[in-house]
């Protein structure tokens, strides 16, 4: 009497859980997104919210962040774009796209810093405000949105390092938003068998009857 194998035992599926190496690529994937995401809300968020108040003579006179600079705001675009573009990129392409996302953060995190203390922006509020060439604000405070662009910079920064070590590890966009490749005509031939099919072969220009 042969012995049997136990009726529970099924063979392993190579193709039903993913490799490690994958898993791993899925994980710092999601976290290079993530980091992103957060750097840019955090970023845009800050640049319009007030960085600097003071007084022009018995006027209130406030700057937002976007009014002190701009490149805050438009660094963190930048590296947004570039996270997209991760997608579409594979190889030395994902390490430009992590490097420049590395500037972009370092960028908007340097900008923020520098614009922490400025006071050009208010004092030409000021003059605007009292009409006067020169005039000065008084009574200077700074809020704590700069630090939180600083902060948004620095996610964006380690967002493009996560992209330059394990970028070339991740998934990329799918085979079916690529162009379609040189069997297409063929297949297309090959299903031409009734006669609409024959005419629409001969409005794309094509020959239904060559082999």
């Amino acid at each position: 009497m042969s012995a049997e194998a136990p009726a529970d035992t099924v063979p392993a599926d190579p193709a039903a859980a993913p490799p490690p190496a994958a898993r791993a690529g899925r994980r710092t994937l999601a976290v290079m997104l993530l980091l992103t995401a957060l750097g840019v809300v955090l970023v845009l968020t800050a640049a319009g919210r007030v960085w600097a108040e003071g007084t022009a003579g018995t006027l209130e006179v406030s700057v937002t962040g976007g009014k002190i600079s701009e490149l805050p705001a438009g660094l963190a675009l930048v590296a947004l774009a570039a996270a997209v573009a991760v997608f579409a990129v594979r190889g030395a392409g994902r390490l430009a796209v992590g490097v420049l996302t590395l500037l972009a953060g370092l960028g908007a995190a340097a900008a923020a810093v520098a614009g922490a203390g400025d006071t050009a922006a208010l004092d030409a509020e000021a003059a605007r405000k009292l009409a006067l060439t020169g005039s000065a604000a008084t009574g200077v405070g700074h809020t704590a949105w700069p630090w939180v662009a600083l902060l948004g910079g620095l996610l964006l920064a380690v967002a493009g390092l996560l992209t330059v070590r394990f970028g070339r590890g991740w998934p990329a966009m799918g085979s079916r938003y690529e162009a379609p490749g040189g069997k297409a005509p063929a297949k297309r031939k090959a299903a031409a068998e009734s006669p609409a099919d024959l005419w629409k072969a001969l409005d794309r220009g094509e020959d239904p009857t060559a082999g």
